[in-house]
């Protein structure tokens, strides 16, 4: 009997990762874990949300520059308790990762999850695309951007989750042999890809 298991899911943006996970997550009842994760990381280190919100998903790179541009000061403390590098924040929120892991089942959107529980037996890595039509005309009806505004967006979230992965898993973002299963959801819809994907996790672990 498997006591807990997991869920890691990288997606395109547009491809409506995000309601798959939510309708996979309720289809299993167990925890989603997305933007949740900045918040468990803020309490769990001290440092404010905002500081992981300026991490979040970017690729390597001292965060000094950046948080002095931010509206808000930061606080001298924090200079002295981090060297505030993207590597010492990868590590705090992999912790925040391992530790939700360790209560229970449950399903991890983005943040290199699946390289963070790679040396756990019951983990099930995904990845969803989608037609690159679909992609523009959700992200242009979810953000209200004209056609031109929705494919620079597409084309920088790419280049940013890309950048993130590729830099601390040493594996490829998006590319077939570094999950268990890719899927485009242009093909089947939200509901029926988190059927699929409900399917292929039974499949795997012989519910």
């Amino acid at each position: 009997m498997i006591e807990k298991f997991y869920i890691c899911i990288g997606r395109q943006i547009g491809s409506g990762g995000k309601k798959i996970s939510e309708n996979l997550a309720q289809k299993l009842s167990v925890p989603l874990y997305d933007k949740e994760l900045i918040l468990l990381a803020s309490k769990k280190s001290g440092l404010r949300k905002e500081i992981f919100e300026q991490f979040d998903e970017k690729a390597s790179h001292s965060l000094i520059g950046g948080l002095l541009g931010m509206s808000s000061p930061i606080p001298d403390e924090i200079y002295s308790q981090f060297y505030l590098t993207n590597e010492s924040l990868f590590v705090i929120e992999s912790q925040v990762i391992r530790e939700m892991a360790e209560k229970n089942s449950c399903i991890f959107l983005g943040r290199c999850a699946d390289y963070v529980l790679k040396d756990y037996p019951y983990c099930l890595n995904v990845f969803i695309c989608a037609n690159y039509e679909d992609r523009v005309r959700n992200i242009m009806e979810i953000y209200h951007y004209d056609e031109k505004k929705a494919k620079d967006f597409i084309k920088k979230m790419d280049k940013k989750r890309a950048d993130y992965y590729n830099y601390f898993t040493n594996k490829h973002w998006g590319v077939a042999d570094s999950y268990h299963l890719c899927i485009n959801s242009s093909i089947l819809g939200i509901n029926e890809t988190a059927d699929f994907i409900h399917l292929f996790f039974k499949k795997r672990f012989g519910f």
